[in-house]
């Protein structure tokens, strides 16, 4: 049975982001583990003791936060009814990121789904500052990020960037794997060059590895100039190739990381119009946290 993770502040990008999961999994088991943080401010009264007033506003907070997911939940039993689906409702006195890392942990979460919108004019980015957190915090669990007003579709088209620098292992690349075999949808590895050059040794046999990998599923692999930053040539190759999801692995200097480190200026026109799947990084040989107790021989690249 799979394990989703879905946080929630009860805004529409939440809801919309749980409709998407259900209809992702709709032919799969799964329980869903719906999260509502909170952290009250506390109030201070010339009339009452700090404590007491602290007190009053964190029962207040909590019983908003447990009422709230339980309509989440029925809203979803109402709405999107699937037999194979059950849902836990988990109210945390904590900070978002904090408590997803320990559920991730003590519960085997196999992925993160969330709803994501950027903030507008100058602050522009393309995802809210909770995603971005979430993708540099969570290490060890793929987060699915669904932007908003994204209706749902099978995602037959999938879109894998990379820049081949950095060999990848079967583990990491589980997550695409499984979404590309269960969709039987086809997998485009796009590279980003700033200026088209032929691959180095390295990155050709990364290359190779990776399709071995990918042998399984159809795939096919594109090179594309850089037009103006990564997130934009992205989002025009993913436009006009009618992609329905888009993958990365989270790395240092990799795309994902540039992507969230990019100039302001950069990335204002960048909006994200279709999912982002974030694979984090495992390293050379290390299974994820919930295949435990079963490690992969994997090859070296060259010296």
């Amino acid at each position: 049975m799979k394990k989703i993770l879905l946080p929630t502040d009860f805004s529409a990008d939440a809801w919309n982001a749980a409709k998407y999961a259900i209809s992702l999994f709709k032919e799969e088991e799964c329980t869903f583990y719906v999260l509502n943080t909170y952290t009250p401010t506390i109030a201070h009264s010339r009339f009452m003791a700090t404590s007491v007033v602290g007190k009053a506003c964190e029962d207040v907070v909590k019983c908003n936060s447990e009422k709230g997911l339980k309509q989440f939940v029925e809203r979803i039993n109402n709405e999107c009814y699937n037999a194979n689906h059950k849902f836990e409702i988990i109210s945390s006195f904590s900070l978002l990121v904090d408590e997803m890392k320990n559920i991730i942990e003590t519960k085997n979460i196999d992925l993160v789904i969330t709803g994501t919108k950027g903030a507008s004019g100058l602050e522009e980015v393309f995802m809210g500052s909770n995603t971005v957190r979430m993708i540099r915090s969570i290490k060890n669990c793929p987060v699915l990020a669904i932007p908003c007003n994204f209706t749902f579709i099978t995602p037959s088209e999938i879109a894998f960037a990379t820049d081949f620098n950095r060999f990848y292992t079967n583990s990491e690349l589980r997550p695409l794997l499984e979404m590309a075999k269960s969709f039987k949808a086809a997998i485009r590895i796009v590279h980003v060059q700033y200026e088209i050059k032929a691959l180095t040794e390295v990155q050709q046999f990364n290359l190779n590895m990776l399709r071995k990998y990918l042998s399984e599923v159809e795939h096919y692999v594109h090179t594309v100039s850089e037009l103006n930053s990564v997130s934009k040539t992205l989002e025009i190759f993913s436009n006009e190739l009618g992609i329905h999801l888009l993958a990365m692995l989270n790395y240092q200097h990799s795309y994902m990381e540039k992507m969230t480190r990019e100039p302001v200026v950069k990335r204002m026109v960048f909006h994200t119009q279709i999912p982002l799947l974030v694979i984090p990084e495992l390293g050379m040989g290390t299974p994820p946290h919930s295949k435990r107790g079963k490690q992969e021989p994997v090859s070296n690249p060259p010296q």
